[in-house]
């Protein structure tokens, strides 16, 4: 399952999808909003993206894991549009054989799509200050000026 969608995301539906019966690891990662980004804090955050081209690059990620990884089934969900506090804006799943392997394909997922995904996201703050944080930045951990 790769999808985009402006519907809050089933976590729980995601990673019932990437269940394997040879499977002894099932791992699912979701990313939230938080209510702090350094001195900043959050009201909400908005995600948008080019959709063709994101969902190609997520499919080509999934495909990507499976070839450097022994895993069995992927599952990349991300929302677009208003995501309030809490809510998922991101949930990865990967099902495989051992946890180890299982566990580096999904940290490897989620720093891949924020490196090469076209979706951006907008930090609104209670203040009233918007902000569109640069993924790459992000990704690499540096604040975005």
């Amino acid at each position: 399952m790769i999808q985009i969608t402006d519907q809050p995301i089933d976590c729980e539906a995601v990673l019932k999808t990437v269940y394997d019966a040879d499977c002894g690891a099932n791992l699912l990662f979701t990313g939230t909003t938080r209510r702090m980004t350094g001195e900043q804090e959050t009201k909400f955050l908005v995600y948008q993206c080019y959709q063709e081209m994101a969902i190609k690059e997520m499919e080509s990620l999934a495909a990507a894991a499976k070839t450097k990884w022994p895993i069995k089934q992927v599952a990349v969900v991300h929302r677009t549009g208003k995501v309030e506090i809490g809510e998922a804006s991101i949930a990865i799943a990967v099902s495989g054989p051992h946890r180890k392997e299982t566990f580096a394909a999904g940290e490897w997922l989620i720093d891949e799509l924020k490196k090469k995904v076209p979706i951006w996201k907008q930090e609104n703050g209670v203040d009233g200050n918007q902000q569109w944080v640069h993924p790459n930045a992000e990704a690499k951990g540096v604040e975005t000026p």
